[in-house]
């Protein structure tokens, strides 16, 4: 499953077959997910295609961000054979003695994959 997301894999989710794209591509992703202004439709769809093409020769993707950018990913995914899928994270309470003081904090664990839309 290739990472078309903006994080970097945690090693759960490499241990369960994710991998990161190489840096060149993976700069160019980041690049394609950061919209500094309120985007066109055109401007959407060219950069759900231009994500889409890092995936060709892959069969499964890990996407998220922007809610807005999903279905028209999920669309390109599609259209080069790639089958998009969300991480599912758990989160759980941890706490933790700092200075005397008990801090709670929050930790995500990963737990799977939750897949996107099926083709048309």
């Amino acid at each position: 499953m290739l990472n078309l997301t903006q994080h970097l894999a945690t090693p759960s989710q490499i241990a369960a077959g994710v991998i990161d794209l190489a840096p060149t591509e993976r700069a160019i992703l980041v690049d394609l997910l950061t919209v500094p202004g309120l985007p066109t439709l055109a401007q959407i769809r060219d950069r759900c295609h231009a994500i889409a093409s890092l995936a060709v020769g892959h069969d499964t993707a890990m996407v998220g961000g922007a809610s807005w950018m999903a279905a028209p990913l999920e669309r390109a995914l599609w259209a080069v054979d790639c089958a998009p899928f969300y991480a599912f994270s758990v989160r759980e309470s941890v706490e933790s003695v700092v200075d005397g003081k008990t801090v709670k904090t929050s930790v995500f664990r990963h737990d799977g994959f939750v897949p996107g839309s099926i083709a048309d």
